[in-house]
């Protein structure tokens, strides 16, 4: 097995989940739009699953919301995407180091990755050597009998507590940003959702 785990950094534009799952699976950052679709019609078709207490809002309401680009997906939104995809989507949260395995129940064969700061997600990929052109990325790993992908996984893992250790992610109750339309600092985010739902604005940056 040769190569590095690298991040692949997606566009923050608030569909980071969907380009990031786009960019493993398809090696396509622009799918946002066609994956939300796949999401609001998986969630249409089956208002039992997909009810109000499982959404946490009316599954008509839900369908809307999902297909606004300003919106973000989560949890939800990435077990329904391993679905659709047939493979298992593990996602590495850089602040805590966890990994949250989309799909393992469903004996996929094969996993992709992704890589959580607390607000963005962007994608991991295996590269022949640092620097190597995105053409060349493997972002699809065989599920091994154990359920693992084998050393890749321990790689991945080292990744994620290197990116912990150069403090490459946001703590999202305590971080402070700078709204970069009005320039209004707010604190954690709960107000910055409530600041972008006030004004509209989504373009916030952190700030020290």
């Amino acid at each position: 097995m040769e190569g590095i785990i690298v991040r692949r950094v997606i566009p923050s534009d608030n569909s980071c989940l969907f380009n990031a799952v786009g960019y493993v699976m398809d090696h396509d950052k622009k799918k946002a739009p066609e994956l939300r679709q796949v999401i609001a019609a998986t969630v249409s078709s089956d208002p039992e699953k997909y009810c109000e207490a499982f959404l946490g809002k009316p599954n008509k309401e839900y369908c809307s919301w999902i297909l606004d680009s300003e919106k973000w997906g989560g949890a939800i939104e990435l077990s329904i995407l391993s679905d659709y995809y047939g493979r298992e989507i593990a996602a590495y949260d850089i602040q805590t180091i966890r990994c949250d395995l989309y799909g393992q129940d469903k004996n996929f064969s094969e996993r992709a990755m992704l890589i959580y700061d607390g607000l963005h997600y962007d994608a991991l990929a295996m590269s022949p050597f640092e620097g190597a052109p995105e053409e060349f990325d493997q972002t699809i790993f065989a599920v091994r009998g154990d359920r693992t992908i084998g050393p890749i996984e321990g790689l991945a893992l080292t990744f994620a507590k290197e990116q912990q250790r150069l403090r490459k992610f946001t703590d999202t109750a305590n971080f402070t940003l700078r709204c970069g339309v009005c320039q209004i600092g707010v604190i954690g985010q709960k107000e910055a959702v409530e600041h972008a739902q006030t004004t509209g604005h989504v373009n916030f940056q952190e700030y020290k």
